[in-house]
């Protein structure tokens, strides 16, 4: 399991690394295809088929965020918004499936926020001129960081579970590691990082606080959402971690909080 996980981990972290290092138009397509698998990962959820209208139209969602990201978003987020809440419900009136109406509308409208919208976020950060790609990296490996952290140390030393039904697994002592993984390599990588060294110690460090606090919610979000469906993991797609929605959960939270932290606090 923990091999696996290893294994897994160094595999992936090196296409994101590439991709991030890169840039576009290796990292949108990066980004696009992830969030397809995790779309097509969250709708099953509620027991639809991959193939059922509500994944189909909530995938198409999910990645017209993606590309939207790439203009002007002020002019086209609005009218993606408005279509993500018609488009399903006019499906629904003429489909008439008054059982299902209400769960259905409301699972595809909040994937399609919950992965599209959040993962949206890391196309305006890698572009942030001069500093994008080192931005995008922190966000990424304090998040990594975190997970890891917490994952080891609770496992190997973690004693004192949380009271907490929705991931029953965890404890105290992993929480705290993660959170210091996160702190640790938030400010590690500000003061190595060559395009984020004019970053002020103190913004780095309630950055760093940031992130230890909202990437294990972030994990904790999905599992609430997991076990509200009643299932351990969202996919197999990467041994030894689940699906692709299990390895991002946390990123899905962290890279918001970066991106609006770079965006009205640092520059």
């Amino acid at each position: 399991m923990i091999l696996k996980r290893w294994l897994t981990g160094i595999i992936l972290g090196i296409i994101v690394f590439l991709a991030t290092w890169f840039g576009d138009p290796t990292f949108s397509v990066g980004l696009g295809i992830i969030a397809v698998i995790a779309a097509l990962e969250f709708f099953p959820l509620i027991g639809v088929s991959k193939k059922h209208p509500v994944t189909i139209m909530g995938t198409i969602g999910v990645i017209l965020f993606i590309i939207t990201a790439h203009f002007d978003i002020d002019t086209y987020t609005a009218p993606l918004l408005t279509s993500v809440v018609v488009i399903p419900l006019i499906y629904l009136i003429i489909k008439s499936d008054i059982k299902n109406a209400i769960t259905h509308w409301a699972w595809l409208l909040a994937g399609v926020l919950y992965i599209g919208w959040m993962l949206s976020h890391f196309i305006p950060l890698r572009g942030i001129e001069g500093s994008g790609r080192d931005w995008t990296l922190l966000a990424i490996l304090a998040c990594v960081a975190s997970d890891s952290f917490a994952f080891h140390i609770g496992i190997r030393w973690g004693k004192h579970r949380m009271p907490s039904k929705i991931s029953p697994s965890k404890t105290w002592e992993g929480t705290a590691a993660g959170f210091v993984g996160a702190f640790a390599v938030t400010m590690l990588l500000a003061a190595t990082l060559p395009q984020l060294n004019y970053v002020p110690l103190w913004q780095a460090a309630i950055l760093g606080v940031l992130i230890g606090i909202f990437a294990p919610l972030g994990d904790l979000a999905e599992s609430l959402l997991k076990r509200g469906a009643g299932v351990k993991d969202a996919g197999k797609w990467l041994p030894g971690h689940g699906g692709i929605l299990d390895r991002i959960d946390s990123i899905l939270f962290t890279v918001v909080v970066v991106y609006y932290f770079v965006t009205w606090v640092v520059n």
